[in-house]
């Protein structure tokens, strides 16, 4: 997992926060009814939420529920009936509604109105890396 925090360390203008607590990172997945992936997990515990270059992942996020994964991941489902149901947002990117998804098992998925969900990535790692 080292992975994650190093290309994210090597971002210019890191904005970080300090990481949520495990039973944080529970409660969210019990609200949204699903399980975070293992790299998502990670990053939670490490940063809680992070934004670099124009990207703004979402986190847990007590005061800002613009990017918090519980409060965008319920909005965005809400507007997309076709989302799978282990699937929670990462990012929106502001651009065209384009949505950037994570599925429980580390897949990166976007999707954007009147197109159907595609793949994009393997992992978190490889959509940081881009």
């Amino acid at each position: 997992m080292s992975s994650i925090k190093e290309v994210l360390e090597a971002k210019v203008e890191l904005l970080k926060g300090e990481g949520a607590s495990e039973e944080a990172i529970a409660a969210a997945e019990k609200k949204l009814n699903l399980s975070f992936s293992s790299e998502y997990r990670e990053y939670l515990r490490t940063y809680g939420i992070a934004a670099f270059d124009g990207h703004e992942l979402t986190g847990i996020v007590d005061k800002d529920p613009r990017v918090d994964v519980v409060a965008v991941t319920i909005t965005e489902k809400a507007k997309n009936k076709e989302i799978p149901a282990d699937f929670y947002v990462i990012e929106e990117t502001d651009v065209e509604e384009i949505i950037i998804w994570q599925a429980g098992n580390g897949k990166i998925y976007s999707s954007s109105p009147n197109s159907a969900v595609k793949i994009i990535c393997d992992s978190l790692y490889e959509y940081l890396k881009g």
